[in-house]
């Protein structure tokens, strides 16, 4: 039997448009499940979803780039416990999902994922670290019975 880390979540939503939409998709189990997957050590971490207009302040007050991102990761320590806040842009995963003809729990699936890869010091800064990052997100979207978020 496998272990998985042990995960403290606290999952906040915003008040924003369409907020219960977005509550109907994240599920606190599915949430809880789909970063357990992603981790390789025990974790405490806040999901919060947010608006346009937060997830705009927060990436221009942290990264400096004016405009609101799907997600951002903020990262506190990976030992002896990762700590991190994940900030979810909801209007902008859903609009990424539609273009992307991916449904909204399967993208916030990935980019949760994605969120706790950070967390833990994984990054894409050069082509070989995406590589290795998007193959990760891969096989773990995968394990939980998603498409592979990369395919064409």
């Amino acid at each position: 039997m496998i272990l998985m880390p042990e995960l403290t979540l606290s999952l906040q939503f915003a008040k924003f448009d369409d907020v219960a939409l977005h509550r109907t998709a994240l599920a606190r189990n599915k949430v809880n499940r789909w970063i357990r997957h992603a981790l390789q050590d025990d974790a405490e971490i806040t999901v919060r979803i947010v608006g346009a207009e937060e997830a705009q302040n927060l990436n221009r007050e942290y990264r400096k780039k004016d405009y609101a991102t799907n997600v951002l990761t903020f990262d506190y320590s990976t030992e002896p416990v990762v700590t991190a806040d994940l900030v979810l842009c909801a209007p902008v995963i859903q609009a990424e999902a539609q273009e992307q003809g991916k449904s909204l729990q399967a993208h916030y699936a990935h980019l949760l994922i994605h969120g706790a890869l950070h967390a833990q010091g994984w990054d894409h800064d050069t082509d070989e670290d995406a590589q290795v990052m998007e193959l990760r997100e891969s096989e773990i979207m995968a394990r939980l019975g998603f498409d592979n978020p990369y395919a064409d």
